[in-house]
């Protein structure tokens, strides 16, 4: 099944967002999926994942950069620390409002798994399904480890280079907004416990066995507390990118779960 790409520039609520749009020839009936990329993501980061979840589900899907990510505008300011939650009532509500969605499934990856939950509790009629992968649903040690390591690791000037590639002048901003927001202290009791009982559509949660940035706890809390039906996938010897390292099988799974959605 072929599929044709699209990019865009949106107004956000402080900037322009980059907006990319996989369609195939089946897409025009169906709920696309929306895709939100991680703390340290963009739309180019998706790789190859967009068009294969577009071929394999016959449905649109929709990447966007967040404001200071990617292609999208920078951002003025230091990313506020309820950046998860305010996701739904900024960038994302002008995203759905400029296309003119009615009807979405959701997919988020680490943080922006986070925010998937946060913008299905907030339009409840909206999304037709929800899916996480990798997802954290609070701040725990393993991230806060994960996380002092990463720091160290862009010590290195050629580390935040390669970030360059992606995001351009704005990669240290990019950089900091991911460290400085999970290990600043008010930070420590961020969690989804409160909101995910607020979501009504199904569910799938995916998270890698040998995830450095959360343990089983995550997809765990996200399934036992989520206000719909939930199917929890745990992936053997899978990191913490499920659909960069098991492409095929994360497709699988969600062109499976989304079959019967609308």
């Amino acid at each position: 099944m072929t599929s044709s790409v699209h990019d865009q520039h949106i107004p956000g609520t402080q900037g322009r967002l980059f907006v990319r749009t996989w369609t195939s020839e089946t897409a025009s009936s169906k709920a696309p999926i929306i895709l939100f990329h991680d703390s340290l993501g963009s739309v180019e980061l998706w790789r190859s994942f967009p068009q294969a979840l577009c071929a394999a589900t016959g449905r649109t899907v929709i990447a966007y950069d967040r404001l200071g990510f990617g292609r999208s505008d920078a951002y003025p300011a230091t990313l506020p620390l309820d950046f998860i939650a305010r996701e739904a009532t900024d960038d994302f509500a002008a995203l759905i409002t400029h296309i003119g969605l009615t009807q979405f499934i959701l997919f988020g990856h680490s943080v922006g798994g986070g925010m998937v939950v946060n913008c299905a509790a907030r339009y409840p009629e909206q999304c037709l399904g929800l899916i996480t992968v990798a997802a954290q649903a609070f701040r725990e040690d393993r991230t806060v480890q994960g996380i002092e390591q990463a720091r160290e690791l862009f010590q290195d000037p050629v580390q935040v280079e390669r970030l360059g590639k992606y995001h351009g002048d704005k990669a240290r901003w990019v950089l900091d907004a991911w460290i400085d927001s999970w290990l600043h202290p008010e930070f420590e009791h961020w969690n989804l416990r409160d909101v995910l009982p607020e979501v009504r559509s199904p569910a799938l949660v995916i998270h890698g066995s040998d995830d450095e940035y959360g343990s089983h706890a995550h997809p765990e809390q996200i399934g036992q507390l989520a206000g719909g039906p939930a199917q929890v996938e745990i992936m053997p010897e899978t990191r913490h990118m499920p659909h960069r390292e098991r492409e095929e099988d994360v497709v699988r799974l969600v062109a499976e779960f989304v079959r019967e959605l609308g």
